[in-house]
């Protein structure tokens, strides 16, 4: 029975704030659930990273779903995925949406960009669909799903176009009333100037998202004042993996041992233990293959 679509609208619609850590494959899918998030964002620019390309629809939603697939199998709590613009018009939005829901997908996330997008923080001029445009992409992908508690996540994203407030709000209700299961309000700001502009003029009939990568508050209580559900840490796992990896194969390369590494890598039994090498062995105990002694 598919459950992970209903535990991510339990999240999104309950009292509290939650929080979700982005991952870009299997084994980062695995961390962000074992350090206690109760859901995972599934970043367009992470996974695009991560097999080497930029964030721009270089790779396409089967190549997505290919990683996704693996980051869904892997977990038990639900997955946000990051779907760009739709990869497309309308159509490839059902694509999409017919695909995430047969992998137990929690939901999705949709920009309200043109295709191919631009990454919201590259500072080149962006560009928006028209709103009737995108709340047919809404539409298509609502009346599309399979799965009945399957989120639709309308991202707006007017404040990195700089087209401001009015415009941030117009598209919200035109949004919500296409359907959509929730808002994500975008900015690039160093300050939460933006964010509490929208909170103060949004009537918060359903849930709203925010991904604070370059404005986030010190004291996390700001979220709970603003009335958000759901807070993406949108990119910060790959970020960490990069600096890490870096510096290790610089270390590896200049000192050709990796003797100073080990205080700071994972233990070969950390990585058993992500992967549930243990889980194999008793079930190769009770399924496996036994030899026994030849009778004499």
């Amino acid at each position: 029975m598919k459950r992970k679509a209903r535990a991510l609208r339990q999240i999104l619609y309950s009292s509290t704030v939650d929080f979700a850590l982005e991952a870009h494959n299997g084994i980062s899918a695995k961390i962000v659930e074992k350090a206690g998030f109760p859901v995972i964002w599934g970043s367009g620019l992470t996974i695009s990273a991560s097999l080497g390309h930029r964030d721009c629809n270089e790779i396409s939603w089967t190549n997505l779903c290919d990683q996704i697939e693996y980051m869904v199998d892997g977990t038990s709590i639900p997955l946000l995925l990051d779907g760009d613009s739709g990869f497309g018009n309308f159509n490839n939005v059902r694509l999409l949406i017919r695909k995430l829901c047969k992998y137990d997908v929690g939901g999705v996330c949709l920009e309200d960009k043109l295709f191919p997008k631009t990454n919201s923080f590259l500072p080149y001029h962006q560009t928006l669909a028209p709103i009737d445009e995108f709340v047919g992409k809404i539409k298509a992908a609502k009346d599309t799903q399979t799965d009945e508690d399957f989120c639709v996540i309308a991202r707006i994203e007017a404040f990195i176009a700089g087209l401001g407030l009015d415009e941030a709000i117009a598209r919200a209700y035109a949004y919500k009333e296409a359907g959509a299961d929730a808002i994500m309000i975008h900015s690039k700001q160093s300050s939460l100037i933006e964010i509490h502009q929208f909170c103060e003029a949004w009537d918060h009939s359903i849930p709203l998202v925010i991904a604070p990568t370059t404005y986030a508050p010190s004291n996390p209580e700001v979220y709970k004042k603003l009335n958000v559900s759901l807070i993406l840490w949108a990119n910060q796992l790959l970020r960490a993996s990069i600096q890490a990896m870096y510096h290790a194969a610089k270390s590896l390369f200049e000192t050709q041992t990796p003797h100073a590494m080990h205080p700071t890598i994972a233990s070969m039994q950390d990585i058993f233990n992500l992967v549930e090498q243990k889980e194999l062995e008793q079930a190769e105990e009770k399924y496996g293959t036994h030899t026994s002694s030849p009778i004499s």
